[in-house]
């Protein structure tokens, strides 16, 4: 547990911690009014939705991964990545890059930091007060500013990434990391084998991403208890193998207007601008109402 002077930076910031259901802290963003993760556990999370999801434990018999981490936020993507990584094959080497647009979350979350390895938690102290690591196993860089822009640089790299953590607030809060355009350049980093996984399940953000070109497959929860909890999240790949297809239910989910994504031309418009943009497209779409598509598969 950390002690009250450590967890200081965390209080008194405008990112408030948060307990979760299996014992790991996540934070609350008063600006976004939404919690970083899950309050079902933000360490189990990190581990279902993201190192799991885009097949890890498989990938990691290759001697060298590339791992893509958008809105890095307190790390634990990152750290349940290296620490399935390592469990499955101790010497691959791993290149992460990390988009963040404040490295504020990151120093803040070195007071919560779940029990990673050594090793791991190494690299996320690392990152948080040098945004850079490099250590005999792992090459890591986190980029600090709006990530409209610092994708950009590595899509001018050719930076592959084998896995992508898609992990920004929800479309509602953050819309200018869902937008067709955003996602275009971000599927433009993905290997031609690698996996996207993102917590979301939205229409809008499905649809951008078969727009920039990518086979969507759900992530199914497990043991659902309400009928509108039909999904967990969405990976994404180039091909549609290795992907759990989508159900009739969420591909008509697609067609709805709930189905019409965000926009953003030239990648610097605000969130308000956004969200207007799309109300306009989906108040003229001759597409069926979200809420006739809900009574028809009845979800309540």
């Amino acid at each position: 547990m950390a002690s009250s002077k450590n967890l200081a930076p965390a209080l008194n910031s405008t990112w408030q911690p948060q307990p979760t259901a299996d014992g790991s802290f996540t934070f609350f963003s008063s600006e976004f009014g939404e919690t970083f993760h899950s309050l079902r556990g933000a360490r189990q999370e990190a581990f279902e939705k993201f190192a799991i999801a885009t097949a890890l434990p498989r990938k990691a018999q290759a001697s060298h991964l590339r791992l893509l981490d958008i809105c890095y936020g307190l790390g634990y993507n990152t750290a349940a990545a290296l620490e399935v990584i390592w469990q499955h094959n101790p010497t691959c080497q791993v290149t992460i890059i990390g988009l963040e647009l404040d490295v504020g979350v990151a120093q803040a979350a070195l007071a919560v930091m779940p029990p990673w390895p050594a090793s791991v938690q190494e690299i996320l102290e690392g990152l948080a007060q040098q945004q850079r690591v490099s250590i005999p196993r792992c090459e890591a860089r986190l980029l600090i500013g709006d990530a409209r822009q610092t994708i950009q640089d590595l899509v001018c790299q050719g930076f592959q990434a084998d896995a992508i953590f898609l992990d920004p607030f929800s479309p509602q809060r953050c819309p200018q990391l869902w937008t067709v355009e955003f996602l275009s350049l971000v599927a433009q980093c993905l290997a031609p084998a690698g996996h996207l996984a993102t917590y979301c399940r939205a229409a809008a953000v499905r649809s951008a991403l078969q727009e920039a070109g990518l086979h969507l497959g759900t992530l199914p929860i497990v043991a659902p208890r309400h009928s509108h909890e039909w999904a967990q999240g969405t990976v994404a790949r180039w091909q549609p193998d290795q992907l759990i297809p989508l159900s009739l239910m969420e591909q008509e989910h697609l067609q709805t207007r709930a189905g019409i994504p965000y926009r953003d031309p030239h990648l610097r418009d605000s969130a308000q601008t956004i969200r207007w943009r799309r109300q306009v497209e989906q108040q003229t779409a001759n597409r069926e109402s979200t809420s006739r598509w809900r009574h028809r598969w009845g979800i309540t």
